[in-house]
């Protein structure tokens, strides 16, 4: 991949309209297949997807980062189903980096709205997808993975066992379509022969393009569609060494970083001699980068450079930024005072219609979110060696091929000289996009004379420079008429922008334009058919670094709309399932509706039982449609979530298991953020800084939940995010039937008692 420039990644709509900006060609191209470089004799690929090797061995590349999610099995599952081979017959690998795998659909999900199935939707998506051509980003995010690869990896599987039935044909003299292919070999009925994908190997891949091949009917599956056992399962039950932190190397050296607590600042003095005085300490090396500064320390063990990092007590220069919580959502509140922001999704007239309303039934609230970590159980790590102009990189990374981009230049190297080895990671969340951890690795190996260097984040060190999911302030207004719902609505939303952000620390020479795209989303893009909408999204850079967290804008949208929705129900004196249905009418929301009824079936909505009660909410995020309903109890000591019911309507499940695990997922990460976390400042640090401050949900408060799978969308969606958005708000609403009590600010637990 070429040097990411301002100009492709910002220029590309006239590119991907029709070649004007970079040529028709830069636009159609194929990619070259990554496997071909570095085949051993006797190995066959038959495209970027499928290598069979010398000895048999039948390896499946899932090229997108396994982060617990469950994807490595189900792409592998996307090619087994069409090569005919079952998962325990093949190797599952990661591959090389490369544009070759691509992930164009993860920029069409925002293109157009998830129901809009118009020629208008259609094209705008496929001119995204066209630019995710051109950009060839290996990257996963977005709940995007299985949506990219289910035509592209099951076009792979197919076009192999084409190749291997040709070649099969060829060698007995019978027509291909007198042949089939069946667990790894291609079998000739007739004359009762038999011959393995390996022993066909070479002969196949030598045929060249099979041409146009057939897919298999969905209805004829027999693996897609059906749960399957996660090829990653034995590794990580038995210790196989998997993890970005589990690397070993010969001659590795360890090291750790001790960054500035206070975003941008600099260090005023630290103890240098102290660090090196540490036993095993070798070299402390000053660290100057758009992700901060501060020291690396190199030692010959991981303990050892945690102790150096200790005793380097360095000072830093005072934060330049609003210094505490209180500072920070000051500036957004005097942004939404004063400043014009971006509009999306503007409905109707809402401004004259919440003039013309009887005053007495429109009503104004305001709600917070705050700053996130992502709390990876895998605190941030790489290892890096720069030997003879070679720079080599071992981590789990959401962006492989991003990472020689952002690290060569620091190593010294072209870009071409950079191998990326991609592991496996124990969280990522969207913290695993970002470039500091190989840069840092990347800028000490260039210290340590060509042996490897680890490097280790401590706990403490990774959870105060996340790069945090925005802190939000939200204000809106709506007219709530009596027996009804709402008339119209109004929503602005001030928050840091997230893309401005990101580019700046990771692409500093490029920047950002435009508005930012996450602020509105979970709001601004719900399937409601409001008669008047208005939604705001005012940019208010805090100086504090944010970037994509699991679900992004549509983790405190979601929990704002959805609230927002409960009130205007409460006003009007309607039921809010009642109410979320009937602005669920039309075709474009047809899904919604299912959905929504759904969730309030299986939770017997309605039925009220002493001591308890339910909430509600629904969002559609990342092309899936999900509603929850959260039942919360009186228990001595406070409030207890006892169960969550999901309804997610994907279009289409290729692993029920894992999608199942997938919302479950999400629902807990959601229930977290809701009830327990938050990330807060005083004098410019950090105050969270471990589990024991920072503190998910624990199982004995874990509730029960129940997830029942719909594929009645008319596309696919994504299963790694939508499961969160709904949980805050069906939980705080679930609060409010209890207690009467309505939580506007997260997390409750400053509020409320879990017990």
């Amino acid at each position: 991949m070429g040097k990411l420039t301002r100009r492709i990644f910002l220029g590309l709509g006239a590119a991907a309209v029709g070649g004007l900006a970079i040529g028709g060609w830069y636009v159609t191209r194929t990619r070259a297949n990554p496997l071909e470089g570095d085949l051993a004799a006797g190995d066959a690929t038959f495209n970027p997807y499928v290598l069979v090797k010398s000895d048999g061995e039948i390896v499946v590349i899932a090229p997108r980062a396994e982060m617990g999610q469950g994807i490595s099995t189900t792409l592998a599952a996307l090619v087994a189903e069409e090569l005919e081979v079952d998962l325990d017959q093949v190797t599952v690998a990661h591959g090389p980096a490369s544009a070759a795998y691509a992930n164009t659909a993860m920029l069409a999900a925002d293109a157009a709205p998830a129901w809009d199935v118009s020629s208008w939707g259609e094209s705008m998506r496929g001119l995204a997808e066209t630019f995710g051509h051109v950009l060839g980003l290996q990257v996963t995010g977005g709940s995007s993975s299985t949506i990219d690869g289910y035509d592209k990896m099951r076009m792979a599987g197919a076009a192999a066992r084409t190749q291997l039935i040709r070649a099969a044909a060829d060698r007995w003299g019978v027509p291909a379509d007198a042949l089939r292919a069946e667990r790894g070999e291609v079998v000739d009925p007739q004359g009762g022969r038999r011959a393995t994908y390996g022993d066909l190997a070479l002969a196949a891949a030598a045929l060249g393009d099979p041409g146009d091949v057939a897919l298999k009917d969905p209805a004829a599956w027999t693996r897609l569609g059906r749960s399957q056992p996660r090829v990653d399962l034995r590794d990580k039950v038995t210790g196989g060494r998997v993890f970005g932190i589990d690397v070993e190397l010969p001659e590795m050296m360890h090291a750790t970083v001790r960054m500035s607590p206070r975003f941008g600042a600099k260090a005023v003095s630290h103890d240098r001699d102290a660090a090196l005085a540490v036993p095993g300490v070798w070299k402390i090396v000053p660290l100057d980068t758009a992700f901060g500064a501060g020291f690396g320390v190199i030692a010959n063990s991981t303990w050892a450079a945690f102790k150096g990092a200790e005793a380097l007590a360095p000072e830093w220069e005072a934060a330049a930024y609003p210094a505490d919580a209180d500072a920070q959502f000051a500036a957004l509140a005097r942004a939404l005072d004063g400043e014009e922001g971006h509009e999306a999704g503007e409905r109707g007239d809402a401004p004259a219609a919440l003039a013309a309303a009887p005053q007495d039934e429109v009503f104004e609230v305001e709600y917070r979110a705050p700053f996130l970590a992502h709390g990876c159980l895998e605190p941030m790590n790489a290892t890096a060696r720069l030997r003879e102009g070679k720079l080599d990189i071992w981590c789990g990374h959401q962006g492989p091929n991003l990472i020689p981009l952002i690290v060569a230049d620091a190593a010294g190297v072209d870009q071409d000289a950079v191998e990326v080895h991609a592991l496996s990671m124990g969280g990522g969340f969207g913290r695993r996009g970002e470039g500091d951890a190989p840069l840092y690795a990347a800028l000490l190996a260039r210290e340590t004379d060509g042996r490897p260097v680890k490097v280790t984040w401590t706990r403490e060190e990774d959870t105060a420079h996340d790069m945090y999911r925005p802190a939000a302030l939200g204000r809106f207004r709506a007219h709530a008429r009596p027996g009804e719902g709402p008339v119209a609505l109004e929503m602005r939303i001030a928050a840091p922008p997230i893309i401005a952000s990101v580019m700046g620390r990771n692409f500093p020479s490029m920047g950002a334009s435009g508005a930012d795209r996450p602020l509105l989303e979970g709001s601004a893009n719900q399937p409601y058919g409001y008669e008047n909408a208005r939604f705001e999204g005012v940019e208010v850079p805090l100086g504090v670094p944010v970037g994509f967290w699991r679900a992004v804008g549509n983790s405190y949208n979601g929990f704002f709309h959805e609230s927002f929705m409960d009130e205007i129900a409460a006003k009007a004196g309607v039921d809010p399932v009642a109410m979320r249905l009937r602005l669920m009418q039309g075709e474009d929301f047809a899904t919604a509706r299912r959905v929504v009824e759904r969730v309030a079936e299986m939770s017997g909505w309605g039925a009220a039982e002493e001591g308890r009660a339910k909430g509600v909410a629904f969002t559609l995020s990342f092309g899936s449609w999900v509603g929850q309903v959260v039942e919360v109890s009186r228990r001595d000591g406070g409030v207890r979530v006892e169960k969550v019911w999901c309804a997610a309507d994907l279009g289409r499940v290729l692993d029920p298991s894992i999608v199942e695990a997938q919302m479950i997922s999400g629902i807990n990460y959601g229930l977290s953020a809701a009830m327990r976390e938050a990330v807060t400042f005083a004098d410019g640090e950090v105050q969270e800084l471990n589990f024991w401050d920072y503190d998910p949900l624990r199982m004995a408060q874990a509730p029960q939940i129940e997830v029942a799978l719909m594929e009645t969308a008319p596309r696919m969606g994504g299963a790694g995010e939508p499961g969160q958005p709904p949980a805050a708000p069906a939980l705080a609403n679930a609060i409010h039937a209890l207690t009467g009590e309505r939580l506007r600010e997260m997390p409750f637990g400053r509020y409320v008692e879990f017990v």
